[in-house]
């Protein structure tokens, strides 16, 4: 497995692999129809930011993408093809992310989670520090805010 830069052109392959992720945790379609919008990658977003893949034999398994906010850098997407979950290949991508992070002068990242994905962070050394409310098709879903610091992680 290869972390290389993630081109325009695979805006495409980005979204499909937000999209299985998202359905491996069970979500009906209604929701996951309802998230179409912030899981669909575009061309523009993955050049305004920081973006990168995980490619196994020529073939996108998972990404990351963060983007700079007014409060600091966000991890805004890290998903992995189900087939391909389990492996470690999340973990390096989340460590080259905060790699990427500290490179550009930041000490910690922010995340919004899906609930399913709070273990992960928090098992790569990202602490909650708070929750968003949201609301999906008239249901409350309680989204855990993380903030991952150097001190705290891997990186040290």
């Amino acid at each position: 497995m290869k972390i290389v830069p993630a081109k325009s052109e695979d805006a495409a392959t980005l979204a499909e692999i937000a999209h299985a992720a998202k359905r491996h945790w069970g979500y009906p379609e209604n929701w996951i129809a309802a998230w179409r919008d912030i899981l669909t990658i575009r061309n523009e977003f993955i050049t305004g930011n920081v973006a990168y893949c995980a490619v196994e034999e020529d073939h996108i398994v998972g990404f990351y993408v963060l983007t700079q906010e007014d409060d600091g850098i966000h991890l805004d997407h890290l998903w992995i093809l189900p087939s391909a979950m389990g492996r470690g290949i999340g973990r390096a991508l989340f460590e080259h992310a905060a790699g990427a992070a500290r490179t550009l002068g930041f000490d910690l990242i922010r995340i919004e989670a899906d609930p399913n994905a709070e273990g992960f962070y928090k098992r790569m050394g990202a602490t909650r520090v708070g929750t968003t409310v949201s609301q999906v098709e008239g249901e409350h879903r309680q989204l855990p805010l993380l903030e991952y610091r150097w001190s705290a992680g891997v990186l040290e």
